[in-house]
């Protein structure tokens, strides 16, 4: 249950619409609800201000399917990572309002759109290395946007090409936080910590050759950073970096100006 349904509820039994023990009865899932497989808590959107995101990967979709629909029932907006093709059409045909995005595999549910960011409003914005980066860095960003904050895009401008860096050096100088996604040896993650005086936020992808460790060696790059305000993420966790971007512009906006 998220805070306006919460609100909402005990507005009912205030003005009389809801009784007591019919509240109860609503309220009788939290903190969390067990069904089996899963314990969900309906809880963690009070306490964060965030509800439970669905991990899919290594679920069944009859599992994905119990808890989406148990989560729906108590929030307005649902969001499930990692979800293969091949799940989403299957969890589609079961509930047809599922949004599928296959760059980024994450689908949601949503009933009420958030209000969009204005022009002005703080933002994150994605950088990569190269297109194969991609998904990683859509994962971020379709999280972020999901949660309602602003996100700026520049991608394929690793250290290959400095120059490609250096053409959005307005939006990187203006940014609140960015996530720089890169696989191979991740240098592009000091780079723009050199860059900016913003909070950087190191996502190592798996992309590479042998050498690489399967996101291995970008990830000890980027720990070893050289440069000032990077804090890193696991290996291709793009949910991850888009959350923590998120809670930053947050507290920015919540900032007394």
């Amino acid at each position: 249950m998220d805070i306006d349904k919460l609100k909402g509820l005990l507005a009912e039994v205030q003005s009389g619409q809801v009784g007591v023990e019919q509240a109860l009865e609503r309220l009788r899932g939290l903190p969390y609800d067990d069904i089996g497989h899963a314990r969900l808590d309906l809880h963690r959107s009070l306490r964060q201000g965030l509800p439970e995101v669905v991990f899919c990967q290594n679920k069944t979709v009859e599992q994905v399917l119990a808890i989406l629909n148990k989560l729906w029932q108590h929030h307005e907006r649902v969001l499930a990572t990692r979800v293969p093709p091949e799940m989403a059409a299957a969890i589609q045909s079961s509930l047809p309002e599922a949004r599928y995005q296959p760059a980024s595999r994450l689908l949601t549910l949503t009933r009420a759109e958030l209000p969009p960011p204005t022009a002005d409003a703080p933002y994150v914005m994605v950088v990569t290395g190269g297109t194969s980066d991609l998904p990683v860095a859509e994962e971020a960003a379709q999280t972020a946007e999901f949660l309602g904050s602003r996100v700026e895009r520049a991608y394929d401008v690793g250290v290959a090409g400095m120059h490609r860096l250096l053409d959005q050096r307005e939006r990187l100088f203006n940014a609140d936080v960015v996530i720089s996604v890169a696989g191979m040896e991740g240098a592009l993650t000091s780079v723009v910590g050199g860059l900016v005086s913003c909070p950087v936020i190191g996502v190592p992808t798996s992309v590479g050759y042998g050498a690489h460790f399967g996101g291995l060696a970008p990830l000890l790059a980027m720990l070893n950073s050289c440069a000032t305000g990077v804090a890193v993420v696991n290996i291709d966790n793009g949910f991850g970096a888009g959350v923590y971007a998120h809670l930053i512009l947050r507290r920015i906006h919540r900032s007394p100006s």
